[in-house]
C-alpha cells in the first residue's frame, strides 16, 4: 500500500470509501463510458450506452435493451481486484464503517466487504415487474426464461434488472445511507471516479472529516479539496 495512504488509514477510526467505475476496470470490466466503449455502441447497436441504458430506451425498445445489456454489463466471470480484497479486510478490521460504489458489479461483496450502498443497483438483483418476485442474474442470461432475449417471469411478467437507468431515480434509503456513513466519518476515500456524475458525485459534499483522500489516474474537480491525491491504479495503491 502507498505509505502516503496507509499513514493516513493508521490515523483513521471511520473511514469510507466511495468508488466508480476505475475500481472495476482492474478486474477487465470495461467502463461503457469510456472513449471505445462509446464507440462500439455506436457501431454495433446505432445508440449510445446512455440512450440505450435509459428508462425510455428499455420501455419503448426492450429487446435490443437486453442485447446489450447482457452484452456489455454482465461479467459472471470477474473476480475482486486488489482494491475490492483491500476494502473488505479494512472492514474486518473495523477501519472502514462502509463502501459507497457507483458500480453494479457486486464485487465488493464478493471479496467480503458487508456494509455496500450500491447507488446504481445491481446486475445479480432482477425484479418481475407484474408480481415482484427477485430472480438472479443466471435466470435472466437463461434462454429458457427468455422470449427474443427478453427475460420473463413464471407469471408472465417482464424481469428488469435491478439497476437505476439513466432517467430514474435513485434509492432513497440507499442515498440515505450513503450520506449518513460518509457525513460521520473521519476519513473519505475516493477511487476509481472522475466525480462527474452526478447526483452521485455530489455525496462528497457531505463529507466534513479530517483527511479527504483521491486517488484516480487522472485529475478531478476535486482534487484541490483534497488532502492526499494519487495518480495511480487503485488496485496498486491500496494493495496490502
Amino acid at each position: 500500500m502507498d505509505e502516503r495512504l496507509k499513514k493516513v488509514i493508521d490515523e483513521s477510526q471511520n473511514i469510507v470509501f466511495f468508488g466508480g467505475a476505475g475500481v472495476s476496470t482492474e478486474s477487465n470490466i470495461p467502463d461503457f463510458r469510456s472513449e471505445s466503449g462509446l464507440y462500439h455502441a455506436q457501431q454495433k447497436y446505432g445508440y449510445s450506452p446512455e440512450s440505450m441504458l435509459s428508462h425510455s430506451f428499455y420501455a419503448g425498445k426492450t429487446k435490443l435493451f437486453f442485447q446489450y445489456y447482457k452484452e456489455n454489463l454482465i461479467y459472471p466471470d470477474a473476480e475482486p481486484n486488489d482494491a475490492h480484497k483491500a476494502l473488505a479486510k479494512l472492514e474486518e478490521m473495523g477501519k472502514l464503517k462502509a463502501v459507497v460504489t457507483q458500480n453494479i458489479d457486486g464485487l465488493h461483496q464478493k471479496a467480503g466487504s458487508r456494509n455496500v450502498f450500491e447507488l446504481h443497483g445491481s446486475v445479480l438483483r432482477n425484479y418481475c415487474q407484474k408480481c415482484g418476485k427477485f430472480h438472479d442474474v443466471d435466470y435472466i442470461m437463461d434462454e429458457a426464461n427468455c422470449r427474443e432475449g427478453v427475460p420473463y417471469c413464471e407469471c408472465g411478467g417482464i424481469v428488469k434488472p435491478d439497476v437505476v437507468l439513466y432517467e430514474e431515480m435513485l434509492d432513497d434509503d440507499c442515498v440515505s445511507g450513503a450520506v449518513k456513513a460518509i457525513s460521520e466519518a473521519d476519513t473519505l476515500i475516493i477511487g476509481g471516479t472522475s466525480l462527474a456524475v452526478y447526483p452521485a458525485a455530489g455525496l462528497i459534499n457531505y463529507f466534513h472529516g479530517k483527511n479527504l483522500v483521491l486517488i484516480n489516474k487522472t485529475e478531478t474537480p476535486y482534487d484541490s479539496r483534497a488532502n492526499l491525491v494519487i495518480y495511480d491504479a487503485i488496485g496498486k495503491v491500496m494493495k496490502l
